[in-house]
């Protein structure tokens, strides 16, 4: 009976598709380590915005941000000065917007003002939510990456060398998780200080012209819940 011969081939396809994925994982080691550092850095400093914000918010003689829309809008010369005390850069340019469109009788400057305000937090919000998402996964890349020489390390019994790929790769999932933590909590405290602050401003609209029409609120710019 004539028998076929196995296919030889199969294992050297196999073995060159392994040594490309291991190419190709062992030259992403330096990049994700880089874009965990990054990432780390774009943490720290969304940190030092917050911190700018409260503050503001804290601040002695801060008044509400309702009182200062509502001034500003009576009032478009004191709006820039009334603006200053607003609890940060968002707010303070959507006062500037809603004085502005009162001051020249537009009511459909007032919403977009309002519109735009909503629009800022939503990219504001969004850089927090990418963090989220993309800390833990940079940070389990480098984890997995640098454990491949490792194992082939302690096949070969250089500990030294394991011991070394092992650091990096808990370092790396340390500064994972510490990303995606914090950039989830800060992405709730900002959520909600910012929805705060847009009902405040529709309070504001509401007490100065009654006759605007009512705001309606941009879909899922503010009040979503972070999955």
């Amino acid at each position: 009976m004539n028998t076929i011969p196995p296919a030889r081939g199969v294992p050297v396809a196999a073995d060159t598709v392994s040594q490309a994925l291991s190419g190709v994982s062992q030259a992403l080691k330096q990049p994700v380590h880089v874009a965990a550092l990054l990432l780390l850095a774009v943490l720290a400093f969304e940190l030092g915005r917050i911190a700018m914000e409260a503050w503001r918010r804290l601040r002695p003689g801060a008044p509400p941000l309702e009182q200062i829309a509502f001034r500003a809008m009576g009032d478009s010369a004191e709006a820039g000065a009334l603006a200053r005390w607003a609890p940060g850069p968002l707010a303070e340019q959507a006062v500037l917007g809603l004085a502005e469109a009162a001051h020249a009788g537009r009511n459909d400057g007032i919403e977009n003002a309002l519109a735009d305000y909503e629009l800022q937090i939503q990219r504001r919000l969004d850089r927090t939510r990418v963090l989220v998402r993309a800390g833990p996964a940079v940070g389990l890349m480098g984890t997995l990456i640098p454990l491949a020489p490792g194992l082939a390390a302690l096949g070969s019994g250089n500990y030294s060398l394991l011991a070394g790929d092992l650091q990096v790769a808990f370092a790396a999932t340390v500064i994972g998780i510490l990303v995606g933590t914090g950039a989830f909590t800060l992405t709730l405290v900002r959520t909600r200080v910012y929805t705060e602050d847009l009902a405040a401003l529709e309070r504001a609209v509401a007490a100065r012209e009654p006759r605007a029409p009512a705001h309606h609120r941009v879909v899922a710019a503010v009040g979503e819940h972070v999955a």
